[in-house]
């Protein structure tokens, strides 16, 4: 890829990324936030809670399975605790309190609604979403559903495919440590390592490296207004000052970065040829050296002769050589 297109979709993914995550411009209505027990969604939706905070909008958070009120939150709805008329009751009075107040409704598990509520899930989400809310939802992976008995239609999607056809943004969580052993092992050609759940062993649950302190690695599909859609990997550093990152994180600058820019995942070659696109912006040297300058200069341009003549037309002077063979009738001029 050249330097150029790099560096614009770099900036583009970059700016992308921040607006998706301080909910600018209704960038995306309905967020899907995909994790697992390798990876835990709360530093994602802390992220979403602090930028919300500091751009004024309002937090509603219905909790299936947190017991206290999270930081930034504003309002704290146990939906665990009441029937799905309470809470959606409540959930409806909260963002219609202050109108025109942008909000930011958060489900920390959609996992009890798709298991009670799957045929309906659809139609309750869109009626919490409206030009000035937007809805952050999380979903656990490898939880598994319960077989519905009175599903009447076999051939209906199942709720995890219906949330990601209906959302804008979807969010996979991974573990750094994780992304790191699999990139190793791609390099090396070796088969990529399983962790947790997936290795398949009898009483593992979590792999090595799950849930790390210095951060999440997202993996984020964006589908615009138009169609098209974006697909990008970024690293999301801690922002608990006590974690270990060698990613400096500031509060007036930008800390979400492109996963090829961290200094752990990007190799020593890659290194390499960034800094040789850097420096010669090419695959060619440009520039001459004094020699070859004297050189071009010395040069004397075909027909040079003629050039510096006047009023023959367009006569050819032509040098015969040693080796030549004149011909009377060809080569008369």
């Amino acid at each position: 890829m050249a330097p150029s297109t790099l560096q614009h979709r770099r900036t583009h993914n970059l700016l992308l990324i921040s607006k998706l995550l301080s909910q600018r411009d209704a960038a995306s209505p309905f967020s899907l936030v995909c994790d697992s027990l390798e990876q835990s969604a709360s530093p994602l939706n802390a992220e979403y809670s602090r930028r919300a905070r500091a751009a004024n909008v309002q937090i509603v958070f219905v909790s299936f399975e947190t017991l206290r009120k999270p930081r930034d939150v504003d309002t704290f709805i146990p939906a665990w605790s009441q029937s799905l008329q309470a809470w959606q009751k409540e959930v409806a009075s909260a963002l219609k309190a202050q109108p025109g107040q942008r909000k930011l409704l958060i489900f920390d598990s959609l996992n009890p609604l798709c298991a009670a509520e799957s045929a309906n899930l659809p139609a309750l989400l869109s009626t919490f979403i409206s030009p000035t809310t937007s809805l952050l939802a999380v979903y656990h992976t490898d939880v598994p559903l319960p077989v519905s008995t009175a599903q009447k239609d076999a051939y209906s999607p199942a709720p995890v495919t219906l949330l990601k056809y209906l959302a804008t943004t979807i969010f996979t969580v991974h573990s750094l440590h994780h992304v790191l052993a699999r990139k190793a092992a791609r390099e090396r050609s070796h088969v990529e390592p399983s962790f947790g759940l997936e290795e398949g062993v009898e009483g593992v649950l979590q792999g090595l490296g799950a849930n790390g302190r210095d951060g999440i690695v997202l993996e984020m599909e964006h589908r615009r207004k138009s169609g098209r859609g974006v697909r990008e990997w970024y690293f999301l550093p801690s922002s608990n000052p006590s974690a270990t990152t060698s990613i400096p994180s500031t509060r007036n600058r930008e800390t979400v970065i492109l996963l090829e820019d961290h200094p752990q995942y990007r190799s020593p070659e890659q290194d390499a040829a960034a800094g040789a696109e850097g420096g010669s912006e090419g695959t060619f040297e440009l520039g001459l050296t004094e020699k070859q300058r004297r050189d071009r200069e010395g040069v004397v341009l075909p027909y040079f002769d003629a050039q510096k003549g006047g009023g023959e037309g367009g006569r050819i002077l032509y040098d015969m050589g040693s080796e030549d063979d004149f011909d009377e009738d060809e080569d008369e001029i």
